[in-house]
C-alpha cells in the first residue's frame, strides 16, 4: 500500500491543507482569518453561518451570499453543531 502524507490525501479528497487542522468541513488555520474556524477550502467564517440563522435568514440566502460554501458543508457543519449540544457528555466536558 501506497504511503501518503496528510497533504496528499486532504488535496486527493478536494482540500489542499497544509498547516492548521481540518475538522470535517470545518477548517482552523492561523494563516487563515487568524485562526477563525472557517468552511473548509475557503475564507468563510463559521460564525457566518450561524450570524445569518440568529438575524433571520434562512440557509438558501446564506449559500447564495457566499457561493463557495457548498449546502453540504453547510448541513454537515450544522450537524457538527447539533451533536456537540445534543450530546451530554460534550455538554458536560464543556459547559459544566
Amino acid at each position: 500500500m501506497a504511503k501518503y502524507n496528510k497533504a496528499q490525501i486532504l488535496t486527493n479528497f478536494g482540500y489542499i491543507k497544509l498547516s492548521g487542522m481540518l475538522y470535517g468541513q470545518v477548517s482552523i488555520d492561523p494563516e487563515i482569518m487568524s485562526g477563525a474556524p472557517v468552511f473548509a477550502g475557503t475564507r468563510v467564517p463559521i460564525q457566518n453561518l450561524f450570524d445569518y440563522i440568529e438575524g433571520g435568514e434562512d440557509l438558501s440566502e446564506f449559500l447564495d451570499d457566499f457561493p463557495s460554501v457548498s449546502r453540504e458543508s453547510a448541513l454537515a457543519v450544522l450537524e457538527m453543531a447539533k451533536k456537540s449540544l445534543t450530546s451530554e457528555k460534550v455538554l458536560h466536558e464543556n459547559f459544566a
